[in-house]
């Protein structure tokens, strides 16, 4: 036998060419003087012994016996000599090695593994699964059973011409021994992979699943830009500064195990995104209708931003408005105002929308759908603001348009007139969010009073009356996903009863949706509101969540961001002490999304995949304590990783509509 790298001439067709090419290259294996490989020769266990003997470097484990049929002259002496001390190689109970007999495939599986120490570092989780992988296991003899399932879970094992047959007593061939080998350098990491249909592909242990959740809540924060209250800080800065402020803004948030950013992005008329329907809003850049330069999107940013750190994003458009003041920079194209003057109207010193007019409602339609449409924005969000807040002495100027209803027809008075004008709109957008994309939710932040008396007791403005809002109905109808009444009176204001106000709109919720109340943390002042008060509201939205009383919205975040009376330790160490992902709304869709997949575990770093190819918002990590799975971690989309202590653990995938998977176990030591 002669060492040649070159191509054998008989194995151009052969399946385990590229096997015996890449050990005749690194001299591993030989031809013989006539320029064959001959591939489909047996092997002998003493040419095993000198392969092995050659390719692996093992210390020795056994001291050697002299085999009564291995004299010294053997050719192979030293070859089975060390191939028995490194434990490959056994002999039989006669003290002969029998070194001219034929090696099975079977054996030279075994003896890989045990010769590598295979089992110290694989589990035998496919001994019972052997029967579905290969058609003969029961042909398997029980003393290679173990070493074969993790011959198997190790990759070395190449059938030809059927991979569902072991073949474990036939005599190895030269072809055999050559990809078996191959694999095995593969497996130490001192080779690259080859593909060959001859492969047997270990399947993936099935690791056991769980059924596990948490106390779901929704933690959301309203972030307004009208006034530059809480973002940008201020007009004009440059978008280095404007894009480092909402990092920073949404960076604390995720701190605080918040989970939903209600982000103002039409305050009146105006968009802090681009548009083709309405100009750059003033509050971005001080100018109206002038972009941001160098040129970004904001609310494409905080989308992206706020889904790493596991925040929702709810755009928040206001209706109607068009000016919060004459006195500022006049509007510009293509905003109503300047191009249907007509439909807009002075109202104290801003300019109001006619809700009334179709121009108007088409307007506020097709700048909602419009975002729906182009951005992957979690919900859409309106406040409190449909028809103005009253002005004493004045009444709001739309006779004309209402004496057009009446003479086109129309029969109701015009407090129900213009109702049905904000009901068509709520209708309207319930309805075309969902038609545009079914998992965007609709939510509705109004007065927190809806008619003084209901419940009896309460006083205060009568949103049904003055604003027309009748978000009572639109509770009922089902038209939202969920309702945050701005309930942003304290506790002991008898006639604005915070917990009494928050049970009515649970009671009136016979579509069951979400009630998340909105609380006003902008009055803090550690006199009249302390952080005890706010403490006190969330533990009564809690006691209220089997009335589905699921969560708050905190007016605004610049309180949060500027630690108004240390509220941010409140959060941290007192409300929000744990992560927690937005409650799942089952109206929507109860399915879940299939469990993570290829979970593993290498030095206490797990990894994963997901389950398949529909878009996961979060994964959560729950660790097993006693007889509980308590969450450890909400972790982002793009994080397919997460370092962990010893313990038994759980991932699970979230949807966008913070469904969870069931979760898949496993134990890292």
């Amino acid at each position: 036998m002669v060492s040649t790298t070159t191509r054998f001439s008989d194995i151009p067709n052969h399946w385990a060419r590229p096997f015996i090419e890449a050990l005749a290259a690194r001299r591993i294996l030989n031809g013989y003087p006539d320029g064959t490989f001959r591939p489909n020769n047996s092997v002998t266990r003493a040419e095993f012994a000198a392969i092995v003997a050659a390719v692996f470097n093992i210390s020795v484990k056994r001291p050697y016996i002299n085999f009564t049929d291995v004299p010294t002259s053997n050719w192979a002496a030293n070859a089975i000599k060390k191939a028995y001390e490194t434990g490959f190689l056994s002999g039989f109970p006669d003290k002969t090695f029998r070194p001219g007999n034929q090696i099975s495939r079977g054996d030279i599986l075994v003896s890989l593994v045990n010769g590598l120490e295979i089992a110290t570092k694989i589990k035998l989780d496919l001994l019972e699964k052997l029967p579905e992988i290969y058609q003969d296991a029961a042909n398997i003899p029980a003393y290679g059973r173990n070493q074969i399932a993790i011959a198997t879970s190790a990759g070395l094992v190449s059938s030809f011409p059927n991979i569902k047959s072991l073949n474990f007593t036939t005599a190895a061939t030269r072809g055999d021994v050559a990809a078996i080998i191959y694999q095995a350098l593969v497996y130490l990491g001192q080779a690259e992979k080859i593909a060959s249909v001859y492969l047997v592909i270990p399947p993936k242990p099935t690791l056991p699943t769980v059924r596990v959740s948490h106390n779901r809540e929704f933690r959301g924060a309203w972030i307004t830009t009208v006034w530059n209250s809480d973002w940008p800080s201020k007009a004009g800065l440059s978008v280095a500064q404007q894009q480092a402020e909402l990092v920073a803004i949404l960076t604390r948030l995720q701190e605080l195990n918040f989970n939903a950013v209600i982000l103002q992005v039409r305050p009146e008329g105006d968009a802090l995104y681009a548009s083709e329907l309405e100009p750059w809003s003033a509050w971005l850049t001080g100018t109206p209708g002038k972009a941001p330069e160098p040129f970004y999107d904001p609310l494409q940013f905080a989308i992206a931003e706020a889904h790493k750190r596991n925040l929702e994003v709810h755009a928040w458009f206001n209706p109607y408005r068009a000016k919060t003041s004459t006195k500022s920079a006049p509007n510009v194209r293509p905003h109503i105002s300047v191009t249907n003057p007509e439909v807009v109207y002075q109202w104290g010193n801003q300019l109001w929308m006619d809700p009334g007019i179709k121009i108007v409602q088409d307007r506020a339609y097709n700048v909602i759908i419009d975002v729906v449409r182009r951005y992957d924005i979690d919900a859409v969000h309106l406040d409190d603001y449909f028809y103005p807040y009253p002005i004493q002495g004045q009444a709001f100027p739309d006779d004309k348009t209402y004496a057009a209803y009446k003479s086109a027809g129309g029969q109701l008075n015009l407090n129900d007139w213009r109702r049905q004008n904000v009901d068509q709109m709520v209708l309207r957008l319930s309805q075309g969010i969902k038609a545009t994309k079914s998992y965007v939710k609709f939510g509705i932040s109004p007065f927190g009073i809806y008619r003084p008396g209901q419940p009896p007791g309460i006083t205060g403005l009568d949103a049904y009356s003055v604003l027309y809002a009748d978000a009572k109905k639109w509770l009922e109808q089902g038209w939202v996903d969920y309702l945050a009444p701005q309930l942003y009176w304290r506790t002991d204001q008898t006639s604005q009863s915070y917990p009494v106000l928050l049970k009515w709109w649970t009671e009136i919720n016979s579509k069951r949706r979400h009630i998340y109340a909105g609380n006003n943390i902008g009055q803090l002042d550690g006199k009249a509101w302390k952080n005890e008060e706010i403490e006190k509201q969330v533990k009564i939205s809690r006691n209220q969540a089997g009335e589905l009383s699921l969560g708050n919205i905190f007016f605004s975040v610049s309180s949060i961001i500027e630690n108004r009376q240390d509220i941010s330790a409140t959060f941290q160490n007192s409300l929000y002490t744990t992560p927690a992902i937005a409650p799942a709304m089952p109206w929507q869709t109860a399915t879940t999304p299939p469990p993570p997949k290829e979970l593993q575990v290498n030095n206490r770093r797990l990894s994963w995949q997901p389950g398949d190819n529909q878009p996961v918002r979060s994964w959560t990590l729950y660790r097993q304590t006693s007889n509980n799975w308590i969450l450890q971690r909400v972790l982002s989309a793009g994080t397919t990783f997460a370092t962990v202590q010893p313990g038994t653990y759980a991932v699970c995938a979230v949807d966008r509509l913070a469904n969870e998977s069931q979760g898949v176990v496993i134990s890292v030591s």
